[in-house]
């Protein structure tokens, strides 16, 4: 049984120390920010924020209700015709209850007279709506006339309901950015693609613990900085997996004594065999003498904020 519980016991604690050195496999560096740093980096403007969405539509205005049209007023002949034949039938109604002859007669004519007195009035009336002048037409905006009237706010009646036109907002492209202080015959894309290939270089040697292939590739100062931390870790080994990589030169500074070139590199890496890719960003400073034949060195990690 207690041995049971050791063999237990060991395998717990060789499983955890794996799992301590994948949480604390970094690339190169620590993730820190190392050695010479560019000032030039420190005074660029941060990323542009997202640009504002669109406003939204506004709802169509719902189209306005046809007018009411007016009823046709009645003709003044139907009235007539419907006393005419009143007439009749009161005549004929008389003559069918007894009353017809002389008496029957005297109704008749009355109800026709008034008949015909209501046709006269009527033919007057007419003859003199005719003989006056039509009333003025109310003005186009305006007036008493509801249906031409232009709405509280002055606008009027034509085209205002038209819908306004929708604002457009282009998304803007992002700015290039512009490298400081390279010369026009600099061959960039030929120092990025050696940039690229000493990043991946640089990070299988900080894997392996190889302080000699780091020495040839980084000044003094950083050399110091990374075998320090290359001991502290111990015989523990990192694992950084490049997976992808971009290079991006920010720009050149040029000093009594020496180049100094910062490049940015993004992309992704894996801290262990069986995780996933992380993004990683940050620029490198690189070196370079003004005189002599020295090649481009490592001077500084410049994390960005």
């Amino acid at each position: 049984m207690n041995i049971k519980k050791i063999l237990i016991g060991a395998v717990l604690a060789v499983s955890a120390l794996s799992m301590l050195g994948e949480a604390l496999a970094r690339p190169m560096g620590g993730g820190r920010s190392i050695g010479r740093q560019s000032q030039s980096v420190n005074r660029m403007p941060p990323a542009a924020a997202p640009a504002p969405t669109a406003p939204r539509q506004a709802a169509p205005t719902p189209a306005a209700p046809p007018a009411a049209i007016p009823p046709k007023p009645a003709s003044p002949w139907k009235g007539i015709l419907g006393g005419a034949l009143l007439g009749l039938g009161i005549g004929a109604l008389f003559s069918h209850f007894g009353l017809g002859g002389a008496m029957g007669g005297m109704f008749g004519s009355l109800i026709m007279l008034a008949l015909l007195a209501g046709v006269v009035f009527f033919i007057i009336r007419l003859i003199r709506s005719r003989s006056q002048p039509a009333a003025a037409a109310p003005a186009a905006f305006g007036g008493n006339n509801v249906y031409s009237m232009p709405p509280a706010s002055g606008t009027p009646e034509i085209g205002s309901r038209l819908q306004p036109e929708q604002q457009s907002y282009a998304q803007p492209a992002p700015v290039a950015h512009t490298p400081w202080g390279v010369p026009a015959d600099f061959d960039a894309p030929s120092f990025l693609r050696v940039a690229k290939s000493n990043f991946i270089r640089l990070q299988a040697a900080w894997d392996k613990g190889d302080s000699a292939d780091i020495r040839e590739f980084t000044t003094p100062e950083v050399f110091a900085e990374l075998k320090m931390q290359i001991t502290e870790r111990g015989a523990q080994k990192d694992y950084t997996d490049v997976v992808t990589i971009e290079a991006e030169l920010l720009g050149i500074e040029t000093s009594d004594s020496d180049y100094l070139a910062s490049v940015k590199f993004t992309g992704t890496i894996k801290p262990a065999p069986d995780a996933l890719a992380e993004p990683f960003n940050e620029v490198w400073n690189l070196s370079k003498p003004v005189s002599g034949a020295s090649g481009w060195l490592l001077a500084g990690i410049q994390q960005l904020a």
